[in-house]
């Protein structure tokens, strides 16, 4: 369904109207398409004293192509150092690993008060650092943890589609960082902002960036419409072998989706008692593995609790939930997910903060990120990463059938005030689904244009 007030407000009349009455400014979102450069503009990097991760940084994004303004590397560009006018910058990264007390956070403000102007629209914020519990002190970890704030304020104070966006690289992992830093500066994170993502040390391998996913084999549930189509499309473009699974009911669309991704489509009710046994076999049989599994599946049965039929409740877990340990049991006791394999749950904000009239759904949701957080590290020794996407307002033929007043909500409670698109969650999983992202486990990722509910 498209959003008839962002086309409004994009329009000279419209424009003209938002400005005099302070109403919600959707900026126009700038989403990757094939053939794009990485960052639009130079990149401003710069880092605290004593900061591990600029000198690398600088070498990854000049090896990428990128321009690099960086007054920390000896340069002849005279404008190195200068503050930067409107629009100068594609993105700013600070380097904060360097900050060891309170009193270091001076250096942000020092970065950022002389560029908040500079950032192009569209821009990216980055803010490099070490997470608190891996830091040498209590001051370090203090300060550390006080980049969140400044990173989800700069994701609302910036505007016109910038984001900004906190990763904290644990020692060691100083080479697992490509993956993240182009999924964050690129257009494929155009609805993913305010969000703390953590990398760990891993063994990340060589990786084509423009098919990275080619020779893989990837299983998507709930994959015949919606945000499973569009997944099932976006893991397709970048080289997988998709496997798209949905119900027997759902035949025609699920074949439709599968030959459009030149794969294969599976009908399979997932609830079914022998449905895991029978999706190994079928993995096993057609694939020998499954690299990467996209556990999509979902279904709502709305009804505040004190009036909600039983069996409400019962499926909604039972899909939504307990589907995904059954199956991820019997796969991961068989090996047919090999190291380097990514399981990549979805979840959904309504699991971090909670909805009226959702309690089912907002708790299988909420058991999602349990699971993401109970597997990872059980998996880290085997080479398999765990993570889930979470999310906000999303352009669906669900979300369409919402009563107007709360579809508006939805829409403008967030940084970009709009909703986002199915695009958006499938290229945040395909980022989770990298096998340059072999450092990236127990991240639960939002993609709800930093949503004011939740966290």
């Amino acid at each position: 369904m498209s959003d008839r007030y962002a086309s409004f407000a994009h329009t000279g009349p419209g424009r003209a109207l938002v400005r005099r009455l302070g109403l919600p400014d959707p900026p126009r979102l700038r989403r990757h398409r094939p053939g794009d450069p990485l960052i639009h503009g130079p990149v401003r990097l710069d880092a605290a004293r004593g900061g591990r991760l600029a000198q690398p940084v600088h070498a990854l994004l000049a090896a990428a192509g990128v321009e690099v303004s960086d007054p920390s590397v000896a340069t002849t560009d005279p404008n190195d150092g200068a503050p930067g006018q409107v629009g100068t910058y594609g993105a700013l990264v600070y380097d904060a690993t360097g900050i060891t007390d309170s009193t270091g956070l001076r250096a942000l403000f020092d970065f950022f008060h002389p560029l908040a102007r500079a950032l192009r629209p569209s821009g990216r914020v980055i803010v490099l650092g070490t997470a608190p519990e891996s830091c040498g002190g209590p001051r370090e970890a203090t300060a550390q943890r006080a980049l969140e704030g400044l990173v989800r304020s700069i994701g609302k104070e910036f505007g016109r589609g910038s984001t900004a966006q906190l990763v904290y690289v644990a020692p060691g992992a100083e080479h697992a960082i490509e993956s993240t830093l182009r999924f964050l500066l690129s257009g494929r994170s155009a609805y993913v902002s305010g969000q703390v993502i953590r990398i760990t040390p891993a063994e990340v391998p060589e990786v084509d960036w423009d098919r990275p996913l080619a020779g893989r084999v990837a299983l998507v549930t709930g994959a015949a419409r919606g945000i499973g189509a569009t997944i099932a499309e976006v893991l397709a473009a970048e080289g997988a072998r998709v496997v798209a699974l949905d119900v027997p009911a759902a035949g025609d669309a699920l074949a439709e989706v599968a030959n459009a991704a030149g794969g294969t489509a599976l009908q399979l009710d997932l609830t079914a008692p022998d449905a895991p046994t029978r999706l190994a076999d079928h993995l096993a049989e057609r694939h020998g593995r499954v690299d990467v599994v996209v556990h999509n599946a979902g279904i709502t049965r709305d009804r505040t609790i004190g009036r909600m039929n039983p069996d409400w409740w019962d499926s909604v877990l039972e899909v939504n939930l307990s589907s995904q340990e059954r199956i991820n049991d019997v796969l991961l006791e068989r090996e047919l997910v090999p190291a380097g394999g990514r399981l990549i749950g979805v979840s959904s904000i309504a699991g971090i903060a909670g909805n009226r009239g959702q309690t089912n759904y907002a708790t299988s949701k909420a058991g999602v990120i349990g699971l993401v957080q109970a597997l990872a590290p059980q998996l880290a020794p085997r080479g398999i990463t765990v993570n889930a996407v979470a999310p906000g307002f999303v352009e669906t033929r669900m979300t369409a059938r919402m009563p107007v007043l709360l579809r508006e909500a939805g829409r403008r409670m967030n940084s970009m005030a709009q909703g986002g698109l199915p695009v958006d969650v499938a290229q945040t999983v395909a980022w989770f689904a990298s096998p340059g992202s072999a450092g990236i486990t127990g991240n639960v990722i939002r993609v709800c244009g930093q949503s004011l509910l939740g966290a």
